[in-house]
């Protein structure tokens, strides 16, 4: 659930807020007299290729070239 919060009331306790959404990682809209004019939310870091794909390095076999076209499999050739 996407929490919502008036530009005044995160101009008194911006901080807070901020720190919550660094913990929670969760969005916010800001609304401003009813009308939603911003979306606040947290910078996510990417993984690297050793962290995402590390438990399988070295464990992949290739059986033929992965650059050889496949235009075949999809024209039903």
């Amino acid at each position: 659930m996407v929490d919502t919060i008036s530009k005044s009331q995160l101009k008194a306790k911006m901080y807070e807020v901020f720190r919550n959404i660094e913990a929670s990682g969760d969005e916010l809209i800001v609304t401003d007299r009813g009308k939603t004019v911003l979306k606040i939310v947290p910078v996510i870091e990417k993984g690297t290729v050793a962290e995402l794909f590390g438990d399988i390095q070295g464990r992949l076999i290739y059986h033929e070239d992965i650059d050889t076209p496949t235009i075949n499999e999809w024209v039903g050739g």
